[in-house]
């Protein structure tokens, strides 16, 4: 039991507070462990590096198109591709617009901030009027509805923002891999720090976005307004995806009145931390469509310690989902420690009881999460 001031702190996870200051992590270092962390954020970060291609290509050269039909093409149309989308032999690029929205819905840092100025909406009027100078009816519908296209360019400049962080996530996770190949890697704080380091490296790095119209650029995120990775990305897509997430359609009812959704977004508790893998292959279910992603790509180390499970590959998408919510388990212990008020091996009092707090606050989230199941 953790004791601060004399107090017992009567939390069940109060365990893993000891664990966090002692050097450890949320998940329990095992060989096991490691090999599908390691394995697994290797697919993930090919996946990734998917989704980031295209939201960027979505913002840059599909912002205002109200029928964006080809928009998951990348520019790059084909009969062939075509085919392959619809018999969905293809990345699911839905799952990355799901992540998106659940950003923008829930909100929070620097980027939310800066959509609601009137900067932006001068800047975003300005692009709409340049975008539409020879549609008289659209710019007619913006004069009735203003704030109708100013909104799907607040889309638009998610769109940008998710894909600058997973394109610094890809990499990580991919030199993760490749280190773990060298024999570099060979623990979960390992895996921890290597995370840590990536993000405190690019913690700075500027997020911006510019779009361009008849050989004009337009910066709707401009670099002067200081949006940074991990700030105005980072935190919040950990905040909006890793906690709160949004319901499954088909698996919880939309009854408000029978309280089966939070009546306020910030005790809403769908992330990836907290979902079911049971539901995994249900269609329509978003989780679904990332782990559909990431079975194409599993290295075969892990593919084969899947083969060896008591269903084989019956349950494939459900034994990805398993080991996914182990690995954002050690990215979350990762952003928890970077974000430690004071260093852990602090000695003055009060920045221990400072860390202490922090670090109860994070239990107390963690209580209805699949914390404990992921180290049984």
């Amino acid at each position: 039991m953790v004791t601060i001031q004399n107090k017992p702190y009567n939390n069940p996870l109060a365990e893993y507070i000891k664990r966090l200051q002692t050097g450890e992590a949320l998940l329990a270092d095992s060989p096991e462990n490691v090999l599908e962390v390691v394995g697994i954020l290797k697919s993930y970060g090919v996946v990734l590096d998917e989704y980031s291609k295209n939201l960027i290509y979505i913002a840059d050269h599909q912002f205002l198109v109200f029928f964006p039909f080809f928009k998951y093409f990348n520019g790059e149309f084909s009969w062939q591709k075509l085919f392959r989308h619809w018999w969905h032999d293809r990345i699911n690029f839905e799952y990355a617009e799901y992540c998106m929205k659940s950003m923008m819905w829930h909100g929070g840092g620097g980027l939310d901030k800066y959509l609601d100025t009137k900067e932006f909406q001068q800047t975003a009027q300005a692009v709409i009027t340049a975008k539409f100078k020879n549609n008289p009816f659209v710019l007619g519908i913006n004069q009735l509805f203003p704030d109708f296209l100013i909104e799907q360019l607040r889309v638009s400049a998610y769109y940008s923002g998710l894909g600058q962080f997973w394109r610094v996530m890809a990499d990580i996770f991919l030199n993760l891999s490749d280190r773990y190949d060298r024999g570099e890697i060979k623990t979960i704080p390992q895996v921890v720090e290597h995370i840590k380091a990536g993000l405190v490296a690019d913690a700075t790095r500027p997020i911006t976005y510019a779009v361009k119209i008849d050989g004009k650029v337009y910066e709707l995120l401009p670099k002067k307004e200081g949006l940074t990775f991990l700030a105005d990305t980072a935190i919040p897509y950990v905040e909006a995806v890793f906690f709160r997430g949004t319901p499954f359609s088909g698996t919880v009812t939309y009854n408000a009145q029978a309280y089966q959704i939070p009546p306020d977004q910030a005790r809403f508790q769908y992330g990836a931390l907290y979902a079911d893998p049971l539901p995994i292959g249900s269609a329509g279910i978003p989780p679904t469509l990332l782990m559909q992603d990431m079975r194409h790509y599993l290295p075969e180390y892990l593919h084969e310690l899947y083969r060896r499970s008591p269903r084989g590959e019956d349950d494939l998408r459900v034994q990805i989902c398993i080991t996914f919510q182990k690995s954002m388990f050690c990215v979350t212990t990762a952003a928890i420690l970077g974000l430690m008020p004071y260093p852990l091996d602090s000695e003055e009092p009060s920045e221990q009881k400072a860390n202490q707090v922090y670090l109860e606050k994070w239990m107390e989230r963690f209580q209805t999460s699949r914390l404990l199941d992921v180290n049984q």
